[in-house]
């Protein structure tokens, strides 16, 4: 079995603080490399002050070597706070208003790319197999041709992938977007992102094939398909047991006494709804005045990228409309929002997402969103609370036993919320049932399994993949 090397910005190296930051890809990363010899190269999260040229960093655990490069403090301004997350960000959200493009920090990203690519070509063998992660690392792969290598390069965009006309909204986007045409095989998260880079392959004047799932160019093809991320449903469901019995789940139960429990777990970032989502409970509040005193909802919301400042005009338009609601409905004995602003353990998140009755994921744009799927699993089937999700997350084209929602519609959330505190227990037990069923049959050692195989595939057949392989993933029933 060929050699894996996985490359995206962050590493996870183990016995450091770098797993707590790396979340959904960590545990991809895992099912990838869990039968195999690998390597995973990135970023080690450092910025070097002294400006000496970077040097790798070699941790070899077991099977896996972890490959890791600091970073400059002009290549970590350009590359990553600038054109990574102030152009590539938000544009692939949805929110060119919110982008702020300069010449400089392009510049920075494509050299961060190059370095990147630079520093991995000692450790690469003519077999190996490229898996590289994410909007920060898109010219990797040209990168890597430019330096004479043929190696199956595969390519998983974990975030949203909008149409051609957002897509050419990005200045000199041939040299971002376009270059995703040096890999053999870009993954998405649903048909309709891959629909999306199928037609600005066509408008780049890509030769389609029949199915549209691959396109040439200039020889070479790309093939473009959807693999929806997962996670390791049993294994979650299995810490969510346990971790319910945690002081910290124990806990809250005990301070809400027999109050109802509605749970929002999100990075703090403008394309996940928060504001949306905390109006909307105010509006529940305030048309279904018999729920007064009787639920509360605790929305836990890290804060990252701080030093963006559209991050902090976010937490304060949080805080803002946490302390007017409050205000408005709170009680010395009760307290309608707790907003915290803190990191907690994968474990403590698992037992806090067993103990809600309602699940809110309310994003207005992402790719998947895999806590809508951690929180499905971490539930007692006996007794199972209600996801209420956004149709403008990734998992809504799968969770059908969610209440989709649209988060810009803030009386149909405050509805959603009322009829989720109602809905009787078969429902929510059927509701789960076969949602459980579906991420059991998808998690995430088939989500690699079926990636790394359509990858090997495209090399061996260039555009032509199966039918059988190519058809995306539906719900078990």
């Amino acid at each position: 079995m060929p050699r894996l090397i996985i490359v995206s910005n962050r590493v996870a190296v183990p016995g450091t603080e770098a797993p707590r930051q790396a979340g959904g890809l960590a545990v991809a990363v895992d099912a990838a490399l869990k039968q195999r010899d690998g390597i995973w190269f990135g970023w080690s999260g450092r910025v070097a002050e002294n400006g000496a040229a970077p040097q790798p960093t070699v941790v070899r655990r077991q099977r896996r070597t972890f490959i890791t490069l600091d970073l400059s403090s002009v290549d970590f301004q350009e590359y990553y706070n600038g054109f990574a997350n102030r152009v590539l960000w938000p544009i692939l959200h949805y929110r060119v208003d919110l982008a702020e493009f300069t010449s400089v920090e392009l510049t920075g990203y494509l050299r961060v790319n190059a370095l990147f690519a630079n520093a991995l070509c000692p450790f690469m063998q003519p077999d190996d197999v490229i898996w590289v992660h994410d909007y920060h690392l898109l010219s990797l792969a040209k990168e890597l041709r430019a330096l004479g290598h043929d190696n199956q390069i595969g390519f998983f965009l974990h975030i949203p992938c909008p149409s051609p006309d957002l897509l050419m909204v990005l200045p000199q986007h041939a040299e971002t977007i376009g270059a995703l045409t040096h890999y053999h095989l870009v993954g998405l998260q649903t048909e309709a992102d891959a629909d999306n880079l199928r037609r600005y392959f066509e408008i780049r004047h890509g030769i389609a094939g029949p199915s549209r799932e691959a396109f040439e160019f200039g020889g070479s093809y790309v093939h473009v398909r959807t693999f929806p991320v997962a996670i390791d449903t049993a294994a979650y469901a299995r810490v969510a047991r346990n971790a319910v019995k945690s002081r910290l789940a124990t806990g809250v139960r005990d301070s809400l006494g027999d109050r109802r429990l509605i749970l929002g777990v999100d990075r703090l970032d403008y394309s996940k709804g928060i504001p949306d989502r905390i109006r909307a409970f105010g509006h529940f509040l305030d048309t279904q005045p018999n729920w007064l005193g009787r639920v509360t909802f605790l929305q836990i919301t890290p804060k990252s990228r701080a030093e963006v400042p559209e991050y902090a005009a976010i937490d304060r338009t949080v805080s803002t409309i946490v302390g007017q609601i409050n205000g408005r409905h709170g009680e010395a004995a009760w307290t309608p929002i707790r907003y915290v602003n803190r990191f907690y353990s994968r474990a403590s998140l698992a037992g806090l997402l067993r103990s809600a009755h309602i699940g809110l994921v309310m994003p207005l744009r992402d790719g998947m969103n895999l806590v809508a799927k951690e929180y499905v699993a971490a539930q007692d089937p006996d007794d199972p609370g209600v996801l209420v999700l956004s149709r403008f997350a990734g998992a809504a084209a799968e969770l059908d036993g969610a209440l989709i929602v649209n988060p810009h519609e803030i009386e149909a959330v405050a509805e959603a919320i009322g009829i989720a505190l109602e809905m009787p227990l078969e429902e929510r037990k059927e509701r789960h049932a076969r949602m459980f069923a579906h991420l059991m049959t998808n998690d995430v050692d088939r989500w690699a399994e079926r990636f790394l195989s359509a990858l090997a595939e495209s090399r061996q057949r260039p555009g032509a993949l199966r039918h059988s392989d190519a058809a995306p993933i539906g719900l078990s029933r």
